[in-house]
């Protein structure tokens, strides 16, 4: 406890000064001292409203008895660095988060710590410390944008990115593209659909780590305020019953969150992250687990960029406790677990209800009898690679046709937006890997162009980069071995035939082995020039995707 390693004693005496200096008074400094990671910034949507959050927490600390100190976490928002360098450093930041975390929370000895984050690499982040400090935690999110209206109809950023490439093919006008700017993105929040920052707030949810409705209340709900308050008081509790992450994050509790992630249909960034929180608790994720998880696990929410309906239909329609209940009557869960509440997982679902069977499908109305994502493996990638299943045209679930090869995200937009590619062709994006990139870049800029352009229904994206939650179509992401450690990726030629069989898990690259061997005997790898700084320290560190792109391995 802070108390006693901080402040009791004469030998103390320094450091109670200091908190003085504070404006603590002696009677705050008897309390448990609470961290408050708060990931508030004016440059990411989804993070403009959490300064509200963390005063809610403050009170909720307060109230409960407990010191609430507030320090902060960066953040990038993966929108505004798309399609540009700058998404180099998105998933580096992930790793930023959890060391600069574990620093900040050691070096200060808080006795409890609630998390404040929202967007794609904050939620994982502090996940990650927190299973890394195991001192006792709680989740709460800024919560979801609301979806934005468009000629009547509900719409979200995947449209955005998508009109651009409906422009450029000559679909929509300049006042038309106006009009996505103006009404896509109506208020603050983690972007409306089913993207990467929503689906790690609805996964720390199903993990335990955040209060029923993390994952789903609308950022501009004052049930939100409300929801904080409430991890605020409960984060006390925590402390007091010394329930910390690790007896939280279980084997269990990541085959329910993978379990509820075929389900919903998460983003494929959830097989980097999920692995790599996992790691940080000493447990193992095999990437194949997801496919014997995916062929029991009915897949019951179509939520944008896979169909038309938004976080704030889900939450609605009862939220992740409204999923998990049609998962529990299925016996898919452990519902043994224990959660952040103090309760098992099943104790919470007592009470929860599915309120809209078209939001959260019954299971024998399900929209497939398989879930979101799938692993694929072959030659092309026989340590695996993720595509989100459930966001692709049935006519592209199997697929042949000829590669045309990219060494960069950047020529790979020019040569869609130039005309280059025609129906049929498989658009290979290699160089993009973790260490390659280096960063893993997400490919949402050429995946919407090709969806935009009208080739969403005949054309194929591989990459040993990723892509973003708000891609749709038959993008196969995550290659491993990525091209610049001699994946297979990097021998492709332009008119190479590649098979994808999404129902079958597979993926080929159809040239012979004799072939193979010549050009990996003859073509150098290439390596990208004038990397410096934070990004060359990730090159050099990080593993490969399968390993969920860690720099810290503790697991085998």
């Amino acid at each position: 406890m802070i108390k006693e390693t901080i402040v009791d004693g004469f030998q103390n005496a320094p450091h109670r000064s200091l908190y003085h200096a504070l404006g603590l008074t002696k009677e705050e400094q008897a309390r448990p001292l609470i961290g408050i990671v708060s990931s508030y910034n004016e440059i990411v949507p989804g993070h403009m409203n959490i300064d509200k959050i963390v005063d809610a927490v403050k009170l909720g600390v307060a109230m409960a008895g407990g010191t609430p100190i507030v320090f902060p976490a960066i953040a990038v928002c993966d929108g505004i660095a798309m399609g540009h360098t700058g998404m180099k450093y998105s998933l580096i930041t992930r790793e930023m988060i959890a060391d600069s975390t574990e620093a900040m929370a050691l070096a200060h000895g808080f006795d409890g710590l609630v998390m404040v984050p929202n967007c794609d690499k904050n939620v994982p982040g502090l996940l990650m410390a927190a299973a890394r400090l195991n001192i006792p935690s709680i989740f709460v999110s800024g919560g979801p944008m609301l979806a934005g209206r468009i000629d009547g109809r509900k719409t979200s950023l995947s449209s955005m990115f998508e009109a651009v490439g409906a422009y450029t093919a000559g679909k929509i006008d300049d006042d038309k593209l106006e009009d996505y700017c103006l009404h896509t993105c109506p208020t603050c929040g983690s972007c409306s659909g089913m993207y990467t920052a929503n689906s790690m707030n609805c996964l720390t949810e199903v993990l335990g780590m955040g209060l029923p409705g993390n994952g789903t209340i609308p950022a501009v709900y004052s049930a939100r305020i409300e929801l904080a308050k409430h991890a605020g008081m409960k984060i006390m509790e925590l402390v007091e019953k010394d329930i910390k992450p690790r007896d939280i994050m279980t084997p269990a509790a990541f085959r329910n969150a993978l379990t509820a992630d075929m389900a919903i249909g998460c983003s494929s960034n959830s097989m980097l992250h999920i692995p790599a929180i996992a790691n940080e608790c000493g447990i193992a994720i095999d990437l194949d687990m997801a496919n014997e998880l995916s062929e029991k696990t009915p897949n019951i929410c179509h939520l944008a960029p896979a169909g038309r309906t938004y976080i704030e239909d889900l939450n609605e329609a009862g939220g992740i406790p409204g999923v998990l209940k049609e998962l529990e009557a299925l016996g898919l869960l452990d519902t043994s677990v224990i959660t952040c509440t103090g309760k098992t997982l099943g104790e919470n679902l007592q009470n929860a209800v599915n309120r809209d069977e078209q939001v959260i499908r019954k299971p024998e109305n399900a929209f497939s009898k398989t879930g979101g994502l799938a692993i694929l493996r072959g030659n092309l990638a026989p340590d695996g690679c993720v595509v989100k299943r459930s966001a692709v045209d049935p006519e592209m679930l199997v697929h042949e046709g000829p590669a045309k090869c990219f060494d960069s995200e950047e020529e790979a937009i020019a040569a869609i937006y130039g005309g280059k590619i025609e129906a049929g062709d498989v658009v290979v994006i290699r160089y993009e890997g973790p260490s390659g990139g280096p960063g893993m870049r997400e490919m949402l800029s050429p995946t919407s162009a090709i969806v935009g352009m009208g080739l969403g229904t005949s054309c194929a994206l591989i990459t040993d980069g990723r892509f973003s939650g708000a891609t749709r179509g038959a993008s196969i992401g995550h290659v491993s071995p990525e091209a610049a450690r001699g994946g297979l990726i990097a021998y492709i030629k332009d008119g190479d035939v590649i098979s994808i069989n999404i129902p079958e898990y597979h993926i080929e690259l159809k040239v012979s082995e004799e072939e193979i061997a010549a050009r990996k005997a003859s073509m150098t790898l290439k390596k990208k020039q004038g990397i410096k700084g934070a990004l060359a320290r990730y090159a050099a560190q990080v593993s490969s995707a399968d390993k969920g792109a860690v720099v810290n391995q503790f697991v085998d």
